[in-house]
């Protein structure tokens, strides 16, 4: 395998190399903090809006839209430019913030979520992508680190700070905050990032484009409803799965026939590109595996208050952090990386064999050090994907291979979730299916206000049956891990090449 040709700062034309990355982390934040900023607004939204029957869809139309257009955005930039497609990106990320901002009913606040997605999908692929073009081969995995940080960061800032906008201003400005840092932010990346050149005259896959999307989005559509709106037996889900799997295989026939396929299936004859893509896929389901279930575990099982759970999650974080900057900084010494997963997914399967010990009586600090634990192994294995892939791919790919490691990232994210959810649902109506508590018609209805009214034999039995149901979720995180230690192990190597630092 040919070392892939790497850009130089004359070749991406960049002015200041700091500013285009600070601008771009920046827009990057903004796009991370609206997937979680609005699930703390949700129940005022509904009373100012009402619409309570279509509440998910606040949430899943701003996933289904991102999830679509993350590859098209590679493949696009690849074609047209990086800089052109974060132009289009942030605009309709800004629009979309607008749209939302004004909406009078809950169905248009839907669709302005969707307009917000399409432009927020981009955002990721981008800055990974720029990095790619700005940076050489060692100093990428710095920088990755530090992107990653953003995202763990908005897990826990986000929900606290629409709480602070819903308390202090309206829930509108959980929206209309987005602008004035979004603007400032695209003007530093528009003078700082010049346009790389002259581009080939492209031909667009609409055969890929189509069937993808129609995949992408049947696939979201039943893990995002599936056991909530709609039943996982029921003819929706069925023919959702089926609908999905008919258009995957379309996807791969016409990316076979395609002069410029949205994802070059070549790729997947490359080892580091495929391995590093099976590996975003289990850390995906390992991040979102541990988060999304954690605030039910501190709210019903140890009593802890809806933003109290939620800064309890910061080890989570913090360990991210330490995992992602470490990783970040051997690569940039010694230009190496393959052991960098090894060792992460092993440090995530202790984490993960902690969270399966989860009780009422655990101590927090046991609990804070199984998440930092848990964190630093996520960490560590994260800015590995796009250094390493990035590095074996020519330039002509960049932009498609960065994509399929956030699109798998996102897909193993959703089908977890899925997955674990139906779990702990089973879980719990085992475990609850004897008590009766009045005024709610099932468990799922319960809150720490309702949990607070309880008389203390109740409290206790919700908390062992939440705990009791959140040990196979962990289980089965743990062997996620596995699969991935195992998976990392035939992980090529290709000597990162640029200075060090």
């Amino acid at each position: 395998m040919s070392q892939a040709p790497q850009p130089t700062a004359s070749e991406t034309g960049t002015m200041s190399v700091g500013t285009v990355i600070a601008s771009v982390a920046v827009l990057l934040l903004l796009a991370a903090l609206d997937q979680t900023i609005v699930s703390t607004a949700l129940p005022t939204i509904v009373a100012d809006l009402g619409g309570l029957e279509h509440l998910s869809w606040v949430v899943t139309s701003y996933i289904l839209a991102s999830t679509v257009v993350a590859p098209l955005y590679g493949k696009f930039g690849d074609l047209y430019g990086r800089r052109n497609m974060v132009f289009i990106s942030v605009s309709l990320f800004l629009i979309g913030s607008v749209l939302c901002g004004l909406a009078s009913s809950m169905t248009f606040l839907i669709l302005a979520r969707a307009v917000q997605g399409l432009g927020g999908g981009g955002l990721f692929v981008l800055a990974l992508s720029i990095i790619g073009e700005v940076l050489p081969p060692k100093d990428r995995g710095k920088i990755s680190a530090v992107f990653g940080g953003v995202f763990g960061l908005s897990s826990v800032v986000g929900p606290l700070l629409g709480g602070w906008f819903v308390d202090a201003l309206s829930w509108h400005w959980i929206f209309f905050v987005n602008l004035p840092i979004g603007a400032i932010a695209l003007v530093g990346f528009m003078v700082s990032f010049k346009p790389s050149g002259v581009r080939k005259s492209p031909s667009i896959d609409f055969a890929g484009a189509i069937t993808l999307t129609v995949a992408l989005s049947a696939l979201v559509l039943v893990t995002a409803l599936g056991g909530r709106e709609i039943a996982w037996n029921s003819g929706t889900a069925i023919g959702l799965i089926v609908l999905s799997i008919g258009a995957t295989i379309a996807f791969i026939i016409a990316e076979r026939r395609a002069a410029e396929p949205i994802l070059p299936l070549r790729l997947f004859r490359m080892n580091i590109f495929t391995v590093t893509t099976l590996l975003s896929l289990f850390t995906g389901a390992m991040m979102l595996g541990s988060i999304t279930f954690l605030p039910m575990y501190l709210q019903l099982a140890k009593g802890a208050s809806a933003t109290s759970s939620g800064l309890q999650l910061i080890p989570l974080t913090v360990g991210i952090l330490i995992g992602s900057t470490v990783a970040g900084k051997y690569m940039g010494q010694t230009g190496r990386y393959r052991m960098l997963p090894m060792v992460g997914t092993l440090v995530a399967f202790v984490g993960a064999l902690g969270l399966t010990r989860l009780s009422p009586e655990l101590s927090n600090v046991v609990f804070y050090l199984t998440l930092a634990c848990m964190g630093a192994g996520l960490g560590m294995v994260f800015p590995v994907i796009s250094t390493a892939v990035q590095n074996a791919v020519t330039m002509d790919d960049l932009g498609s291979a960065t994509a399929a490691g956030v699109l798998f990232r996102q897909i193993g994210g959703s089908v977890a979730v899925a997955l674990f959810g139906a779990i702990f649902a089973a879980g719990m109506a085992r475990a609850m299916g004897g008590v009766h508590i009045e005024g709610m018609a099932s468990v799922s209805e319960l809150g720490p206000q309702m949990l607070a009214a309880l008389p203390d034999p109740v409290k206790e039995q919700i908390a062992a049956s939440v705990t009791g149901a959140l040990h196979p979720v962990y289980w089965i995180v743990a062997a996620f891990s596995l699969a991935a230690f195992i998976i990392s192990l035939f992980l090529q190597e290709m000597p990162l090449e640029g200075r060090g630092q």
